[in-house]
């Protein structure tokens, strides 16, 4: 069987001692070099590979320090500090010695305790009942990702909000799990688009994650699409914000996500 565009994307060559060696793939090219999501998906894949690793994703910080090229990349992933249930990590991506994004993250087991939510997913259709529509061929990571928008489709009229919600899962399908969970909590184009109705110079410096989904919740979610919703609460002087929550079509929060952009114009 061929390998999933996403799996080839994440796949890593294990030197010993935390190092991993990978490389940017064109399917997954965003406007300047590769989707945050995947490069924040690897970082999560290095973990996973590492014979240190205790446990599933509970946090992730990236911090987009400067853009990845086109290539081949270096990952340093170290256990700082184990605990009993959960383990902290640093990580650093890098490119001929300059390091282009750092990481901080959290891996842990979970127990079996007292659970409730005090959120609720966005009213929406089923996304057998939403049209497809995705974001323009020449963004290559985006033809990966069937979207189906209920709102903050990508269009030239701006908008008095910033809301997107969408229906969205890999193209072609693949099962959920945690690496493509966390490329999906980046699935959402830049806000400023949406307000202004117009591309603008923009990018994520920082992206952190929380994950609640366990690695059975995803085991049961399968293939099925996941409802995410992002919307930003200010933009000011070149920065703004963005908060996402990615929901199973069963009403459960899988994972939020929370990010500072800057922006020109």
């Amino acid at each position: 069987m061929s390998t999933h565009p996403f799996d080839d994307a994440l796949e890593l060559e294990q030197l010993g001692d935390g190092r991993f060696r990978g490389r940017t793939t064109a399917p997954y090219n965003n406007m300047v070099g590769p989707f945050g999501g995947v490069t924040a998906a690897t970082l999560v894949r290095a973990i996973e590979l590492h014979p240190d690793r205790l446990g599933d994703p509970v946090s992730l910080t990236v911090n987009f320090a400067g853009p990845v090229a086109e290539g081949p990349f270096d990952i340093q992933a170290r256990a700082v500090r184990t605990n009993r249930s959960n383990q902290h990590w640093y990580l650093e991506l890098s490119q001929d010695g300059t390091v282009a994004t750092t990481a901080t993250a959290v891996f842990g087991t979970r127990r079996e305790t007292w659970d409730d939510i005090e959120s609720s997913p966005p009213a929406v259709p089923a996304p057998e009942e939403v049209e497809r529509a995705g974001l323009p061929d020449f963004i290559a990571w985006a033809q990966n990702y069937e979207m189906r928008f209920q709102a903050g489709a990508l269009d030239e009229s701006g908008s008095a909000d910033s809301v997107a919600t969408l229906w969205v899962r890999d193209s072609p399908p693949r099962p959920l799990d945690h690496v493509a969970l966390t490329s999906m909590t980046d699935i959402f184009y830049p806000r400023v688009f949406q307000r202004r109705g117009q591309y603008l110079p923009a990018g994520t410096i920082s992206l952190t994650i929380h994950y609640f989904a366990t690695a059975e919740d995803l085991a049961a979610h399968g293939e099925d699409h996941v409802l995410a919703t992002a919307h930003a609460r200010r933009f000011h002087r070149g920065y703004f914000d963005q908060s996402a929550e990615l929901w199973s079509a069963g009403g459960d929060l899988l994972a939020t996500g929370h990010q500072v952009v800057y922006y020109k114009g």
